[in-house]
């Protein structure tokens, strides 16, 4: 029989937490599931279809002009994205970036101070609350940042930029805790 590959996250579960956890926390999410969605369809009508087709706890990301990500923790499977693309026919295509993005997480109370340190979007609650996406660089990486509680983001890299993006995160932590604080 031939050994066909087999899937290993590419971070395994790395975390990282400097200074303190309530200050700063790095995390490698589950490689669950990432759809990235263009069309016409509105974000509401969009969720109304993810929970039918059985991604009620997927999150929608905008990526762009008439583009999202669909992110959520739970594995996709063959008939769940034949449900989502059947029901979006005609007002959106669904592409499958599971295998290909990598999300991290950023939390504590530090979090935002920490980003700061690498990307020149406004993180500020006022500008970009809870819920709100944005495409940026950080540093030289080009990453989906997402605002999901008060102190807490999840940044989506492309799959062979994860461990860099990784280690510029945990250096910029690093750093910090050794100057005194982020």
């Amino acid at each position: 029989m031939l050994d066909l590959p087999q899937h290993r996250p590419v971070l395994a579960g790395a975390a990282y937490v400097g200074i303190s956890a309530a200050d700063i926390r790095l995390e490698a999410l589950p490689e669950g599931h990432l759809l990235h969605v263009l069309g016409t369809i509105e974000p509401a009508a969009l969720a109304a279809e993810l929970v039918k087709a059985g991604f009620a706890n997927s999150s929608i990301r905008k990526a762009g002009f008439r583009q999202w990500f669909v992110a959520g923790d739970e594995p996709l499977t063959p008939a769940g994205l034949d449900t989502l693309t059947a029901a979006l026919a005609g007002k959106a295509f669904v592409m499958d970036q599971s295998h290909g993005r990598v999300r991290i997480g950023v939390s504590g109370r530090s979090s935002r101070l920490l980003l700061a340190k690498g990307t020149a979007v406004d993180l500020d609650p006022a500008i970009f609350p809870e819920g709100r996406s944005a495409m940026a660089m950080v540093g030289h990486l080009s990453v989906q940042i997402a605002r999901t509680g008060d102190d807490s983001f999840e940044l989506t890299v492309l799959r062979s930029f994860a461990e860099s993006l990784w280690d510029e995160l945990t250096h910029m932590a690093a750093s910090a805790e050794k100057d005194g604080g982020v």
